[in-house]
């Protein structure tokens, strides 16, 4: 299945502008970190509620003050959950990210969800080679294609190793910003749902790898929804669509992208979809990511018990 209805969030407690992560990520705006974490924090707490309120499972940890994590509100970069019952861990670009793959995390989601097997890439990180989870890989979980753009964040060597772990096809590319520069994440520049792509084309400059990208995604019976790289710039390729306790499906975004959008992409998503946005204005600006980033969908086999909080 492509959605889920269970999500994991980290609440952050320490949250602020990480000069680790801004080498790369032109998304990030220094300076403009006055109150961020306070700032976050409501922005966080009123996304967790909107998904709430909407019937979507959330299971929120809350981040602890040591090791400091500016960075920790962001899992999907450092963990993915699949439905196997395997859980995967990536090696992390910033030092200071890598801090994040903390064992109360992993306990916690034990306690709720079965896990079978935990793969660990993160040894990588000592031959400066990179992959950031669903944020450097967007997963096609049905057709089992695996989408990314090569980065100093998302490098080809554990790309290969990923998929040939996991039984996924690789489609590499390089994909640019306005400036002309590597995206660092490919979560940014497009999205997958269950029936459409929502992509930014014009932002991957070599012919032949953009056809074959068009090609993979119309072989999977996927419409195409292109967005611009202005529209991309303000994250609307940061999206997620999950399904709720109905079964509804949403696509998740922040109000940024959402007002980004035209009237004509907003009636074809709505075909698919109901769509949910929240204000995210801090965490985007400090961060340099947005909803999609914030969600690490959990597709484990669910224990016996009560709901989890």
């Amino acid at each position: 299945m492509q959605t889920t209805s269970n999500l994991l969030m980290i609440r952050p407690v320490r949250f602020d502008f990480n000069p680790e992560t801004a080498r790369n990520n032109a998304f990030q705006v220094s300076g403009q970190n006055q109150e961020a974490q306070a700032k976050a924090l409501q922005e966080f707490d009123q996304f967790a509620d909107m998904l709430r309120s909407n019937g979507i499972d959330v299971t929120v940890i809350e981040d602890s003050p040591e090791p400091f994590t500016p960075d920790s509100i962001f899992p999907n970069n450092w963990i993915s959950f699949h439905s196997n019952g395997t859980i995967c861990l990536y090696p992390m670009y910033a030092p200071n990210r890598r801090l994040e793959r903390k064992k109360g995390v992993l306990e916690a989601i034990a306690s709720h969800f079965k896990i079978h097997k935990v793969i660990d890439f993160s040894y990588y990180e000592s031959e400066n080679h990179f992959l950031e989870g669903t944020g450097s890989v967007v997963l096609d979980r049905e057709d089992r294609v695996a989408f990314a753009c090569i980065s100093p964040r998302t490098d080809k060597r554990v790309l290969q190793d990923f998929c040939k772990t996991m039984g996924y096809k690789g489609i590499a590319f390089t994909a640019v910003d306005g400036n002309k520069m590597q995206i660092y994440h490919t979560n940014v520049m497009m999205c997958l749902g269950e029936r459409y792509a929502i992509a930014c084309l014009d932002s991957i400059p070599i012919r032949d790898e953009r056809e074959e990208f068009v090609d993979v995604l119309n072989d999977s019976g996927k419409k195409i929804i292109e967005i611009t790289i202005d529209q991309m710039n303000h994250f609307a390729g940061n999206m997620l669509q999950v399904h709720n306790d109905k079964g509804e499906k949403l696509l998740i975004m922040s109000t940024q992208a959402y007002n980004t959008l035209t009237e004509g992409q907003i009636r074809k998503l709505s075909q698919y979809n109901r769509l949910l946005h929240s204000d995210l204005r801090t965490i985007e600006t400090n961060g340099g990511g947005s909803a999609r980033c914030m969600l690490a969908e959990i597709y484990l086999p669910e224990k016996n018990g009560p709901s989890h909080p």
